[in-house]
């Protein structure tokens, strides 16, 4: 299921400078969650399904092998995880900068590899109050400089 910024008013349509998806994932699989290597592999193929290009991994597992925060870095954002097998719970958040990714499909990929009981979403456009015409400029002062 998806919320806010996917719901009634896609933010396609709306142009800031990167796209955040917030999500809040219950009932998952305990044993997934708690897998270091399945959560890396998860995202890194998120990334991929997003358009997006992955620039490095890094991973950690706390408390004796349970909980595990991830983080997928890209040239467009990050992908991050970060679970509590012992409730099922993570969280998880997709970032995106640039035109042509799109959150929402490395959204259904994890989403339909943990196959949450319940999922909490929504998206926030980041960058909404930064000038895309001074950005053009510094762009160009950048080349011809």
């Amino acid at each position: 299921m998806r919320v806010g910024g996917q719901a009634g008013n896609p933010s396609r349509d709306v142009k800031g400078l990167g796209r955040h998806l917030i999500l809040e994932l219950t009932g998952c699989d305990r044993l997934l969650l708690s897998d270091v290597d399945f959560l890396e592999d998860l995202l890194t193929k998120a990334a991929v399904a997003s358009g997006a290009t992955i620039v490095g991994t890094y991973s950690e597992r706390f408390d004796d092998g349970q909980g595990v925060s991830a983080i997928i870095v890209l040239k467009e954002s990050h992908i991050s995880i970060h679970t509590w097998p012992e409730l099922g719970y993570a969280a998880l958040d997709i970032y995106t900068c640039g035109e042509n990714i799109d959150p929402w499909k490395a959204y259904d990929l994890i989403i339909s590899r943990l196959e949450p009981e319940n999922v909490g979403a929504f998206e926030v456009i980041r960058g909404l109050n930064v000038s895309r015409k001074n950005l053009q400029l510094q762009k160009a002062s950048i080349r011809d400089g």
